[in-house]
């Protein structure tokens, strides 16, 4: 059940803004094994003058920082499929892979509550977070 939060720096048209955030959500199922169903992906559109980003990056307007929050025990392997898979799934929007940064925040199950206030430790995901 990640959750994932991305920031730009630049308006997208709404056909864009959905292929972004589907293409860091489909990286998440296909490097993590996450269901599909599940599915948390924010996109915050920042003006230019309020998201001072890298200088390595060769087209500022594109800067795109991601945030995904999960629980804890995926293999760096996992964790670097992830990346690369998010890269790859943004060049076609046309975010150049240098413009991209992913934060992965891994949170212990019991301070994430879901399905009716139950923590996270609680419940059987119907996945596995050992990948």
């Amino acid at each position: 059940m990640p959750s994932t939060t991305i920031e730009v720096r630049r308006e997208y048209t709404p056909a864009d803004e959905a292929a972004l955030m589907e293409a860091v959500h489909a990286a998440l199922v296909e490097a993590f094994r996450v269901s599909p169903v599940h599915r948390n992906v924010t996109l915050t559109v920042h003006k230019p003058s309020r998201f001072l980003g890298r200088l390595d990056c060769p087209d500022p307007e594109r800067l795109t920082n991601i945030s995904i929050f999960v629980l804890p025990g995926r293999s760096v392997d996992a964790k670097r499929r992830l990346y690369q898979g998010i890269v790859k799934g943004l060049e076609p929007l046309g975010i150049p892979p240098q413009c991209v940064l992913v934060r992965l925040h891994e949170l212990p199950p019991e301070n994430i509550g879901v399905r009716g206030g139950q923590a996270v430790c609680d419940i059987d995901l119907g996945y596995p977070v050992d990948v």
